[in-house]
C-alpha cells in the first residue's frame, strides 16, 4: 500500500474528516495520514484505542514515536496521558494498550537503525520562554531530524525554511499556511525546498514539528 508516499509533493490532510479503518486488533482503529507498505509499514498514523483495547506484544524493528492526543496509553513500561511524547528505538518492545482508551498520533519505522535511546516526556514541561510570540520545546534532535512543539499565540508568525523537508500536527487551536486552514488533527507535510510561511488563528495554536527526516524515507525491508 502507499498513501501520499511521494515525498516531494506538499500535503494536507485534515484528520478529523478521515474515515476510520479497523487495524488487525479489535478495537484498535486508524486514520492513515501516509503509509509504504501494508501491516509492517512505514506508517504515520491517528491511531484510536477503544476502552480495554490492546495490542499484542511486539518488537520495533525500526522505531516508533508518539504523542499521547487524549486519554491514557499504557504499556508495562507505565502511563503515558495526553500531552506525552515518547520514543521507542529499534530493537525496543512492549504491549501497548487502553484501560480507559486513548488517541494517539504516531510514526512506525523511521527511526535510524543505530538508534536506542528510549525516553517519555511532557510537552508543556519541555517549553521555553516566548518569544516573536512562539513558545518552543525541543523535544529530540540526532543527525536526522529535530522533533519540537510549539504554542504560538493568537496571529503568531511561523516561518522556517530548514532543510530536509518538514511534517506539523495542529493539537490545538487553528494555523494558517497558504489557502490552507489548520484545525485540530491536521497534518501537514513540506518537502525540502518548501518554506513554511504560517499564521497561528485568533485561539492561538499549538502543533508537533518535525524536520530534516523526509531525505531519510524509505519503504520498509521486511
Amino acid at each position: 500500500m502507499e498513501l501520499n508516499a511521494d515525498f516531494t509533493k506538499r500535503v494536507v490532510v485534515h484528520s478529523a474528516q478521515a474515515p476510520w479503518v479497523a487495524s488487525p486488533m479489535a478495537g484498535v482503529d486508524r486514520r492513515m495520514l501516509d503509509r509504504i507498505g501494508n501491516e509492517v509499514a512505514r506508517a504515520t498514523s491517528i491511531v484510536r484505542y477503544a476502552p480495554g483495547s490492546h495490542f499484542s506484544a511486539h518488537t520495533h524493528t525500526c522505531g516508533e514515536e508518539f504523542i499521547v492526543l487524549d486519554g491514557v496509553f499504557q504499556d508495562e513500561h507505565g502511563d503515558y496521558p495526553a500531552g506525552t511524547y515518547v520514543r521507542n528505538p529499534p530493537t525496543s518492545s512492549h504491549t501497548p494498550g487502553a484501560e480507559a482508551g486513548c488517541t494517539i498520533f504516531v510514526k512506525l519505522w523511521q527511526f535510524d537503525p543505530q538508534d536506542r535511546t528510549q525516553f517519555r516526556k511532557d510537552m508543556a514541561a519541555e517549553l521555553g520562554s516566548v518569544e516573536s510570540g512562539v513558545a518552543r520545546a525541543e523535544l529530540h534532535r540526532d543527525a536526522r531530524e529535530v522533533v519540537s512543539y510549539l504554542v504560538a499565540e493568537a496571529g503568531a508568525r511561523l516561518g522556517d525554511q530548514s532543510p530536509g523537508g518538514m511534517e506539523i500536527l495542529v493539537l490545538e487551536g487553528s494555523l494558517s499556511d497558504g489557502d490552507d486552514i489548520l484545525h485540530p488533527g491536521s497534518w501537514l507535510r513540506l518537502p525540502d525546498g518548501l518554506a513554511l510561511q504560517a499564521k497561528a488563528g485568533p485561539e492561538g495554536a499549538k502543533l508537533w514539528m518535525k524536520t530534516g527526516h523526509l531525505p531519510f524515507a524509505t519503504a520498509p525491508v521486511v
